[in-house]
């Protein structure tokens, strides 16, 4: 397909017929602030990794660990495959080598995202099959070398610690034994469980049917049945996503809201590059029907 810069009557390859397009510096800030939040989540699985460690792990262990971190580059992949597919990349440029190099990542970040959802099901598991509730006070636990969990924040148990992180008298051992939680804190671990497996199996919801719709318009596919069906769940999997965020901003974690609102954003800009490219193919279409008139 031509790409939307094309399209506009603006060859991306002739800088002298350039214009300034708002929408581009936009999606330039949402990605930048996207990767941004990368690094910040890369950090965060770091130092959970630090407090569930152990030498028991194989290596499924450390990608579940690190199955944020691994999600987060593999949904940077699908989206510049797809702002590659419908704005950056001509026909001309789209040579059968580069396509099979683009489907070949596209696998594999498929492959990382059902992982993912693997990963964010069986913690979901566990969190219900594999704990070990403890009646006894926090300072009793201190010789096990576990770390206190609550609300995505973590802290290694000591004896300054212990008497005031929580004052209930039961707790629950999770994640293999390396953390401790007391009730509340663990149905704030189911709940974001929960909302993991939700949001994550969403995103590949509306990723697939992204891949439906760019499918049907390198087919000039721009109406029909399939196409409204497609926008109509895809609006419903985009308010199940605002849904989850609002959980999280009632949790007080902002920063998961920020997140939330820069992936909608960015595949938004993908959203608006269909619309582009459905504009001018149906702007194509009459062109043709006007001139054989």
């Amino acid at each position: 397909m031509s790409s939307v810069s094309e399209r506009d009557g603006i060859s991306s390859k002739s800088p002298g017929a350039w214009r300034f397009d708002p929408r581009q510096l936009i999606k330039a800030v949402v990605y930048t602030l996207l990767f941004i939040n990368f690094l910040y989540y890369l950090a965060n699985d770091l130092e959970l990794a630090a407090h569930t460690a152990h030498d028991g792990w194989g290596l499924i262990d450390w990608t579940k660990r690190f199955a944020t971190t691994l999600d987060e580059l593999a949904w940077f992949a699908l989206l510049l495959l797809f702002e590659l597919e419908t704005y950056l990349l001509s026909d001309e440029a789209s040579t059968r080598s580069r396509i099979r190099v683009m489907h070949t990542v596209r696998l594999l970040c498929y492959a990382v995202i059902l992982h993912t959802i693997y990963a964010y099901g069986d913690s979901l598991w566990r969190l219900y099959h594999d704990i070990e509730p403890v009646t006894a006070g926090l300072c009793d636990l201190l010789e096990q070398g576990l770390s206190f969990a609550h609300t995505v924040q973590y802290w290694a148990l000591d004896r300054e610690n212990c008497s005031v992180l929580s004052f209930a008298g039961q707790f629950y051992l999770f994640e293999q034994g390396q953390l401790v939680t007391d009730a509340s804190g663990m149905q704030v671990e189911r709940g974001l469980a929960w909302a993991d497996v939700v949001e994550a199996s969403s995103w590949l919801l509306i990723v697939l049917l992204l891949e439906l719709m760019v499918r049907l318009h390198e087919r000039e596919v721009t109406k029909g049945p399939l196409i409204s069906a497609a926008r109509l769940l895809k609006a419903v999997l985009y308010t199940i996503l605002w849904l989850i965020a609002a959980y999280w901003a009632y949790l007080g974690l902002w920063i998961y809201v920020w997140d939330e609102i820069l992936w909608i954003l960015g595949f938004l800009a993908i959203g608006m590059n269909l619309s582009a490219w459905r504009q001018q193919i149906e702007a194509d279409a009459y062109s043709e029907v006007k001139a054989g008139a």
